[in-house]
């Protein structure tokens, strides 16, 4: 128990080892929660709270890192100069500002889908990053940079992985006529499918005039989605289907 202790003390203090482990569970533990909401088909997914999780603990590590070095190497210079106020609230300015800039990046579709959030998290977390490169926070900067480009560029196949087998799925259905609309719920139905939602358009310029919708279910079984998908096109009625 003394040695655990000693352990979680030596891993509380500002160091290389610590550093790593604490951006290592931000990505591990991020993705965790963000694959459960994933799961359920919500918009902010797995490598949004992934990346958002990094960019909030490299921006702590970045808070520790300013006080240490103001009051060790430069002490004297920040003596020197008068600075008695908190030198991370600059950077907590910069964080504040990125948000604007990020939320016009998340739109809302005609077929209600919500896409940007990812490059929202990933506007914000390469904030983080700038201001850690600002201070020349060497150690924290490169191991940071690659966790988010992983998160980027490897994590996407292993979320597209996941999905393709997950139980709740959400389509976008495009019919000749309301009338056919039944058809195709009905035919849901028949598979034991249960559908949570539907949002029902009788026609909009979007959809060149016909009616379509965006249905929410769960499938009976593990089944692929692409299999839901062409089932569900051959019916005669259907127009056009997309997942979401």
């Amino acid at each position: 128990m003394e040695t655990f202790s000693q352990v979680l003390d030596y891993l509380r203090e500002l160091n290389m080892a610590s550093m790593m482990v604490r951006l290592t569970l931000a990505l591990l533990f991020g993705g965790l929660i963000g694959m459960e909401r994933e799961r359920k088909r919500r918009p902010a997914g797995f490598r949004t709270y992934m990346i958002v999780c990094l960019g909030a603990a490299l921006t702590m590590v970045l808070s520790q890192y300013l006080a240490l070095m103001l009051t060790t190497q430069w002490r004297d210079v920040a003596q020197q100069v008068g600075l008695t106020t908190d030198a991370s609230r600059f950077g907590a300015q910069v964080i504040n500002g990125i948000g604007f800039l990020g939320a016009g990046t998340v739109i809302v579709t005609g077929r209600q889908e919500v896409k940007g959030l990812t490059t929202a998290a990933g506007l914000w977390t390469s904030a983080c990053m700038g201001l850690a490169i600002g201070a020349g926070f060497y150690e924290c900067v490169v191991p940071g940079f690659i966790l988010i480009f992983v998160c980027v560029r490897v994590f996407p196949r292993i979320e597209n992985m996941a999905m393709s087998r997950s139980r709740n799925m959400s389509i976008y259905v495009e019919v000749r006529s309301m009338e056919d609309m039944g058809s195709v719920l009905q035919y849901i139905r028949s598979r034991d499918y249960k559908i949570f939602d539907v949002d029902l358009d009788r026609g909009s310029e979007a959809s060149l005039g016909r009616p379509n919708a965006v249905i929410a279910m769960r499938l009976a079984g593990r089944e692929a989605h692409t299999a839901v998908l062409s089932s569900i096109s051959k019916l005669d009625h259907v127009c056009a289907i997309e997942e979401l």
